[in-house]
């Protein structure tokens, strides 16, 4: 194994754990019942780049961004979707 792989797998592993990072936004979303001081269009945002980047992961075949940016995604949406049933009307 090169120092490129090696590195690719480091980044795509740790690109999963800050993928994974937004169930703390959930699980305080939950905890308080309300969305309130959570910006929605920031998450959005930030979720369809994680659409961008694993297009351009899967184009230039590289699973170093391909996994991550896919989880980030998942995760980005059920977040906007928790935010969006906990935001007061």
């Amino acid at each position: 194994m090169n120092a490129e792989d090696v590195l690719a797998v480091v980044a795509g592993s740790y690109g999963v754990i800050m993928a994974v990072s937004p169930v703390l936004q959930i699980l305080r979303i939950l905890r308080l019942r309300s969305s309130e001081d959570v910006s929605i269009g920031y998450l959005a945002v930030i979720t369809f780049g994680f659409v961008i980047w694993t297009t351009y992961g899967m184009v230039i075949e590289r699973p170093a961004l391909v996994i991550p940016n896919s989880v980030a995604f998942v995760v980005g949406v059920i977040t906007i979707v928790v935010a969006r049933r906990f935001r007061e009307r």
